[in-house]
């Protein structure tokens, strides 16, 4: 099992909406990895009583809450955790049951050892109805045609990034297209992105993300790809 060298830390960055479902178990499932880590939780103005569980998280190790009092988006919520991390590297973890935070050791692993500095984790889309399982990858055939590389998931969550990688690092998407930019801005700077296979089923239940997202991530790899 790979292990962080003492001096180095984890930085979980979680976007949370609306997920009084599971926003305990997967604060639970993060806390439990063993890691020396910190949790960046960043409540997009949830309405459905998430905050008030989020309230009593006062047992779990390093967990730092911050508040939306306006909903922005998945992206305005990344911006803002990126402002307050402190680790060596980062990953970002959505705040349902669809990703297992097991697979952060097997990430981390090639950027602790110096082979990279961005590791994509790559879902199996199986689980997916059909529709958003072709437009996940249509988006990343989009992805590897503009940028002349070859992702097999761009739209991932797990994107783990070496401290290096987002300092100095502008967002400007506020929602789903945030997922876009961020590859296209660690492309254009040069850095190779590594893909390794993750657990991952796909939940349905409070849903945030739509077919209708396919168009915003699209004008937003055209906009970086050809934006000085």
């Amino acid at each position: 099992m790979i292990k962080l060298p003492p001096i180095m830390k984890l930085s979980v960055i979680m976007p949370v909406y609306n997920e009084q479902a599971t926003i305990e178990e997967i604060l639970k499932r993060v806390s439990a990895v063993p890691i020396e880590k910190e949790i960046i939780l960043v409540d997009d103005c949830s309405k459905d009583g998430t905050r008030e569980i989020l309230a009593r998280q006062t047992h779990i190790p390093n967990l730092r809450v911050f508040l939306h009092e306006k909903n922005g988006g998945k992206g305005a919520a990344i911006q803002t955790a990126l402002q307050h991390v402190t680790g060596d590297i980062v990953i970002v973890q959505d705040a349902d049951l669809e990703y297992d935070p097991n697979d952060f050791l097997r990430l981390i692993e090639p950027i602790v050892k110096g082979q990279t500095k961005v590791v994509y984790g790559v879902r199996d889309l199986g689980s997916q109805r059909w529709f958003m399982a072709m437009g996940n990858r249509f988006v990343t055939l989009a992805t590897n045609v503009l940028y002349g590389v070859s992702l097999k998931d761009m739209e991932t969550c797990y994107k783990t990034l070496a401290r290096e990688v987002i300092d100095g690092l502008t967002l400007e998407c506020r929602r789903f297209d945030v997922e876009a930019e961020l590859t296209a801005k660690i492309l254009r700077r040069g850095y190779k992105i590594t893909e390794m296979p993750i657990h991952y089923v796909a939940r349905y239940e409070e849903k945030k993300l739509s077919a209708m997202d396919g168009l915003p991530t699209i004008k937003a790899l055209l906009k970086y790809r050809f934006k000085n």
